[in-house]
């Protein structure tokens, strides 16, 4: 059930509208102050399109387009004009939103980042993207964590960035810090379509957990985004599934409390309380511990695979970036800015 796209809204539901940006090509300060001006606007259109929508989603890149570009002159700042922007549209039109941004780092490449900003044009959520598209994209590996934050109509949101969905570990630590819808932007083209869908529902499922997941969407001359905006129920199944059309707004209610429920009642299938209590039948309370070597090698530094040194692809150099001399591990840490 979606409440027909959010037009029959619960009491305790939320309703989210997911944008498939029509895909823009951002290369001077100027375009980029038009890029935030159109976005803005679409904000507008989503609270005139269906007044009980909660939630606006825009895709990852839906700023800057998918040059890219680290352009020092059209990198963003929390502080500056294009968030500004943003807090206002969502105050102006009484809605949550969802937002990207390239953020500049003056210690190195930028982050990708992604802020929720609510009605009252707060920042609730501020992440930095922590799996970069590599080797296609040249940004700064994500320092923050994976921060979750409280809704709207007592939902609890989480936000992954693209390639970030396809590592299982991402949504099992959005749904461990108690997260029951999470979103994930991305601009991701058509070759990458069937593994979009699979892992937006897989992560649902396996984790109890909405997922709510939108591309950019059409073409800029040289690459065509897939759009396929989509709504997955928490076991998995697809609730509302966008098309390739471009700046169409996908709309559909989720119900948090049912997730709340799902993860205190069900026995079978219960996959986020089941992984750390191991055969629970056998032995009391289930094992705790932590059979996965990978896990463990991780936390010592010491990750590395079987075939490591048969790897080809481990820098940018295949897509035009230098060869990186800087260690994540020396790279200073940028303080979280006060929201």
């Amino acid at each position: 059930m979606s409440g027909l796209g959010g037009l029959n809204k619960s009491s305790d539901g939320v309703v989210l509208g997911l944008v498939q940006l029509q895909l823009p090509t951002v290369v001077t300060p100027d375009d980029l102050a038009m890029q935030t001006q159109r976005i803005c606007s679409l904000v507008a259109k989503a609270r005139r399109n269906l007044p009980s929508m909660d939630l606006v989603v825009f895709p990852e890149y839906s700023l800057h387009g998918l040059s890219m570009d680290t352009n020092p002159s059209i990198m963003c700042r929390l502080e500056g004009a294009e968030v500004a922007a943003f807090k206002a549209a969502c105050r102006d039109n009484q809605i949550w939103g969802c937002f990207s941004i390239m953020e500049h780092n003056p210690y190195g490449n930028p982050y990708n980042s992604g802020i929720i900003i609510d009605d009252q044009g707060e920042i609730k959520l501020y992440y930095r993207k922590l799996h970069p598209w590599v080797p296609v994209e040249p940004w700064e590996p994500g320092n923050l964590g994976i921060p979750v934050c409280e809704g709207p109509n007592g939902s609890t949101l989480a936000l992954i960035i693209c390639h970030d969905g396809m590592f299982p570990e991402m949504a099992r630590e959005c749904a461990y810090k108690g997260a029951d819808i999470m979103i994930r932007t991305a601009g991701y083209t058509a070759p990458i379509r069937h593994a979009w869908n699979i892992t937006n529902q897989a992560n649902a499922f396996c984790n109890l957990i909405y997922t709510a997941s939108v591309c950019m969407c059409g073409s800029d001359g040289t690459f065509d985004s897939m759009g396929e905006g989509t709504i997955v129920n928490f076991d998995g199944t697809p609730l509302v599934t966008g098309t390739g059309r471009p700046d169409e707004i996908i709309t559909g209610e989720v119900r948090p409390k049912l997730v709340q429920e799902a993860r205190r009642v069900w026995g079978v299938e219960n996959n986020i309380y089941q992984f750390g209590h191991r055969g629970y039948v056998a032995v009391k309370g289930g094992a705790q511990d932590c059979p996965y070597t990978y896990m463990q090698d991780m936390v010592e530094g010491s990750y590395r695979l079987p075939w490591e040194d048969q790897v080809v692809h481990t820098d940018g150099t295949s897509c035009g970036f230098s060869e990186p001399t800087r260690s994540y591990e020396t790279a200073p840490l940028v303080s979280k800015v006060q929201l």
